[in-house]
Order: C-alpha cells, then sequence, then structure tokens
C-alpha cells in the first residue's frame, strides 16, 4: 500500500502545499495547530477539495486536478474517525458497530474485510454491545467509533487527533488498541496528532507539518532526532529518540534496564517486561554534559561519546549531537557552557541524563 499526496489550497491566510508518500503501517502527520494538518487528511478522505494536485491510494488516483478526477467520500474506501467519536445516540454500540459493516455490505455486495467478531474481540468491545452511546467513557466510545470504521472495510484509516479530548488515563488506555488494529488487520493509518508521545507509541513514519507545507518526511526515529525541524514546526522539546529492550528490572527501587547500542539506560519503569522491545525519548534539555566523569552524583545515566556537531544557530542556546556507541543523544546546553568546555566536533564529553527525566517508555519500536 502505497499513499501518495501532492496537493495544493489556499485556506485564508493559509496555503496547504503539501507533497509526501508513506507505505503500509501508521503515518503520523505532526504539527502545531493550524498548520494544516486536519485539512490534509479531509483532501484525502474527500471532505474538502484541493485546488489543484493529485491524490493516490494504492496506485489508483482518487482526486487529479490534471484530468478532473474527484472521486466521492463514499467511494474512496476510506474509514475517517474524528475528535469526537460521532457515534449515533439512537443506537446502541452493537447497532452503531453494525452500521459500518452494512456500508461494507451495500459497497461490496457481500462482507469483506475484518470480521464483527473479530474486530469486537481486538477492542475488547464485546461488554459494551448494549450499552447506549451516553453511558460509555471517552476511551470506550473512541474504541467503538474504530470498530465501526473498520466494519466498513476501508483501504485506509485516517484519524484525526482521536485523542484529544481524552484525558491522559484515557489515552493510555486507547493507544495500545490503535496500535494493534494496525498489527491485527494491517489497514494502513495516516494519525493527526501533536503529540509526540502519542506519534512514539504506535507509528512508523512521521510526516513533520509547517505552515502548510512538509518540512520533513521519514522513519519516527529520524525524523525525531532532528531538533532544527521538531522547532521549525513549532515543538520545542526537541531531544533522541532511542530504540531499546527491557533486559533487567529492580522491583525493590522500580528501575528498569533498557539496553541499546551505546550502552544501558536505567528509567523508572516498574510495569515493563523483560525482553520487551520499544522507544525512549531523551529530550535535549534533560541532558548535561562534562569534559570529566563527573563522581559522587545522584544521575543514574552517564554516558561517554563524543560530540558529533554543534547547531550554528544564533542565540543563548545551542544543540549538540553526541555519538554514543554510534546513538546520538542530544544536549540543549547554554552558548556560554559551551564556549567554557570548549565543546567542539571530536571532543571527549559525558553525557547526564536522570532517570525520572526520561519520558514515559512507550512502543513497539
Amino acid at each position: 500500500m502505497t499513499i501518495s499526496v501532492n496537493i495544493r489550497k489556499t485556506l485564508g491566510a493559509l496555503t496547504i502545499d503539501a507533497w509526501f508518500e508513506c507505505g503500509g503501517g501508521v503515518t503520523a502527520l505532526f504539527g502545531k495547530s493550524g498548520a494544516g494538518k486536519t485539512s490534509i487528511v479531509q483532501m484525502l478522505a474527500g471532505l474538502m477539495t484541493p485546488d489543484n494536485g493529485r491524490i493516490a491510494i494504492d496506485g489508483t488516483p482518487v482526486y487529479d486536478s490534471a484530468t478532473g478526477l474527484n472521486v466521492a467520500p463514499e467511494r474512496r474506501h476510506v474509514g475517517y474517525v474524528f475528535q469526537d467519536a460521532r457515534l449515533f445516540p439512537h443506537m446502541n454500540v452493537r447497532r452503531n458497530l453494525d452500521y459500518g459493516a452494512r456500508r461494507n455490505r451495500d459497497r461490496a455486495g457481500s462482507a469483506t474485510g475484518p470480521g464483527f467478531d473479530d474486530v469486537v474481540d481486538v477492542l475488547a468491545i464485546a461488554p459494551l454491545l448494549d450499552r447506549q452511546p451516553h453511558l460509555l467513557s471517552g476511551g470506550e466510545k473512541q474504541r467503538v467509533a474504530l470498530g465501526r470504521a473498520l466494519l466498513s472495510a476501508p483501504r485506509l484509516l485516517l484519524m484525526d487527533e482521536p485523542l484529544a479530548a481524552l484525558d491522559t488515563e484515557r489515552k493510555w488506555e486507547v493507544l495500545p488498541f490503535i496500535d494493534r488494529i494496525q498489527r491485527d488487520f494491517g489497514t494502513p493509518i495516516v494519525y493527526v496528532s501533536h503529540s509526540i508521545e502519542e506519534i512514539l507509541q504506535i507509528a512508523d513514519t512521521m510526516v513533520l507539518i509547517a505552515g502548510g507545507g512538509v518540512s520533513a518526511a521519514g522513519p519516527v526515529e529520524e525524523v525525531l532526532n532532528r531538533p532544527d525541524l521538531l522547532r521549525a514546526a513549532g515543538d520545542g522539546n526537541a531531544g533522541s529518540v532511542i530504540p531499546v529492550q527491557a533486559t533487567g528490572l529492580d522491583p525493590a527501587y522500580g528501575i528498569a534496564t533498557l539496553s541499546f547500542a551505546g550502552g544501558e539506560f536505567r528509567v523508572t519503569a516498574p510495569d515493563l517486561a523483560v525482553g520487551e522491545r520499544l522507544r525512549i525519548r531523551v529530550r535535549a534539555r534533560d541532558v548535561s554534559l562534562a569534559t570529566e566523569r563527573p563522581q559522587h552524583v545522584s544521575v543514574l545515566n552517564v554516558f561517554e561519546g563524543t560530540v558529533a556537531g554543534v547547531s550554528s544557530a544564533h542565540g543563548p542556546q545551542v544543540d549538540v549531537s553526541v555519538d554514543v556507541g554510534g546513538t546520538m543523544i542530544w544536549s540543549q546546553i547554554t552558548r556560554k557552557s559551551l564556549d567554557d568546555l570548549s565543546l567542539q566536533p571530536g571532543a571527549k564529553v559525558f553525557a547526564m541524563v536522570k532517570a525520572v527525566a526520561i519520558d514515559r517508555p512507550a512502543g513497539p519500536p
């Protein structure tokens, strides 16, 4: 499956001028509010028409201004999950789900795609089937909305900030289900979010949207490991995304050991299982640098490395990339510290990261 997007549309002061391609798995559109993410997925769905350009799903064009092609939304075989679940309030959960299945049967003439029981099982919504929507929590509503979209047998599933209205606990309840439906059913997903934590949990590919255009596109780790790109998209929490594997647990202190190419992190994550693979994110502002190995400090993570590069941006802060056994760890320090330590490419340094500063582990990678 390949989704090809090359579109342009003027929306008041904002001009959408986006070009990218993505394959299967989960592709995240990331950027600050007003960057144009929702407009792009609405054009993918056919709910908004570009001024010009082309959109193709798995090689089949659904919009092409050069030929006048503009396939109707209901004929694009695309599922859409909104910020709010938009369940039918007069139908119970079973009937809401069956609505998606009926759309599939009406379109295809017979049932295709995931089966009703399979979807119910994967989303763990069997206990909810006889409930009315007003009796569901926000997370339960979104799981039902996911199920309804899946039962329409979409060749592409669009999710527009589906967790934005949920509190943190409900978000972490729903995210694993999004990951599971992609793995179990293989439906490609385009996922709109301004939350890096959500993207770390589920995405394979990331498209960085800024000012209506695409600043970068590629594997999640590759894009997120570019502080300059994140700041261009309006996110100040630049850092390093590192694939790791849990190799040890210390239940007495609630500390997990996470191995990566450059060594081992120790983090506060008592709920991990040995052998589990995941991603962690280390924010650049939480990484301190020293030119000598520190002694008698509370920091659990100290890595010897080599300065690989220093940002050339003007201002009081600089980004320093440190090569730790082939893994890049970014540090944001003051320009004064850079000068005081005489840091330059090739210099030996020690990168220090507090265990409690590492963002909640998310995965799998």
